[in-house]
């Protein structure tokens, strides 16, 4: 079971690798929170994003997505539900006035839960990211290396795992990006601002997206 060779390794890793590096919604969310909260708030919401990313993972595996990527009309709620909330995020920061991060625990923890619930749902509520696990996933389904579900669910996971190597020092060199624009105050406010039309954009193209 899940014997591969070192050529299905190497394209299926190289692939998971550019797939992790090209932008879009999910490291948009975790760079926008990085750049406004700092550190571990990014990183509790790149933990949200990968929860939502095993979402689609176990969808994939269990015969789900095909079901979002057959039906218009699944497809389309998903789709508007998504873009809906893009934009509402980023209207969100556009509103923002940019205050200091309070120091009170509770708060920060607080904080922390809502970083991490919107990048679930940032990530669980865009259809591309189903439909694309479920054309990319059964390219490396191998005869005799397992059950089919049992092999996407593998190599979905496993795209997460490289996800884990491409985005952590995009929190680490945020934090430190971060730090230094929000010691101004005007420079902040229009960090803000920038991220929150760059979120509107981001669901105002999904929006746009067709299958």
């Amino acid at each position: 079971m899940f014997e591969y060779t070192i050529l299905h390794w190497v394209t299926f890793l190289s692939a998971a690798v550019l797939l992790n590096l090209s932008p879009g919604p999910d490291i948009a969310f975790i760079l926008g929170q990085t750049l406004r909260n700092g550190r571990q708030q990014g990183l509790t919401a790149m933990l949200g994003i990968w929860t939502g990313a095993g979402l689609h993972v176990v969808m994939a595996a269990a015969g789900l997505s095909a079901i979002l990527a057959s039906s218009a009309l699944a497809f389309s709620v998903v789709k508007w539900l998504g873009a809906a909330y893009l934009i509402w995020l980023g209207i969100k920061m556009l509103c923002s006035h940019s205050t200091p991060l309070a120091s009170d625990e509770a708060t920060n923890s607080q904080r922390k839960s809502s970083a991490y619930w919107q990048g679930v749902l940032v990530s669980a509520l865009n259809p591309k990211v189903a439909i694309f696990f479920l054309a990319f996933l059964p390219q490396f389904v191998v005869e005799g290396a397992g059950s089919t579900g049992a092999q996407l669910f593998l190599h979905g996971s496993l795209i997460i795992v490289v996800a884990a190597f491409v985005e952590l020092p995009l929190v680490l060199a945020g934090a430190r990006l971060g730090s230094f624009l929000k010691s101004n105050r005007k420079v902040s406010l229009w960090m803000d601002r920038g991220l929150g039309a760059l979120f509107v954009t981001l669901g105002v193209r999904l929006a746009a997206t067709t299958k």
